[in-house]
């Protein structure tokens, strides 16, 4: 059960990385294919190059997951954990400046 935790987390990161590297051709290729003005043919052959990236390199494909658990439904974005983590380490004090509210 660990390891695949660690798997999930790594191949998180690693489209991290990959949609990091490609973002700027990604976005050029898509400036062409929204310009009305550009030859239908040169941006077909954009929308050819767009395709031909790896599909990890899209920004949609990356999921925000808990560093500590992998969990990838309420993740905390600041934080990057999920609120189960954040409650058990804020009610152990383990986060500076988070107290329980109470009034």
């Amino acid at each position: 059960m660990e390891v695949q935790r660690e798997n999930r987390n790594i191949r998180d990161n690693q489209r991290r990385q990959l949609a990091e590297k490609h973002e700027l051709k990604r976005m050029l290729f898509k400036a062409f294919l929204r310009d009305p003005d550009i030859p239908a043919e040169v941006r077909e052959q954009q929308q050819w190059k767009l395709a031909k990236l790896p599909r990890n390199s899209s920004f949609t494909r990356v999921r925000n997951r808990c560093i500590f658990t992998g969990r990838p439904r309420g993740v905390y974005q600041l934080f990057r954990m999920s609120r189960i983590v954040f409650r058990e380490l804020a009610s152990r004090g383990a986060l500076q400046g988070i107290k329980k509210a109470s009034w």
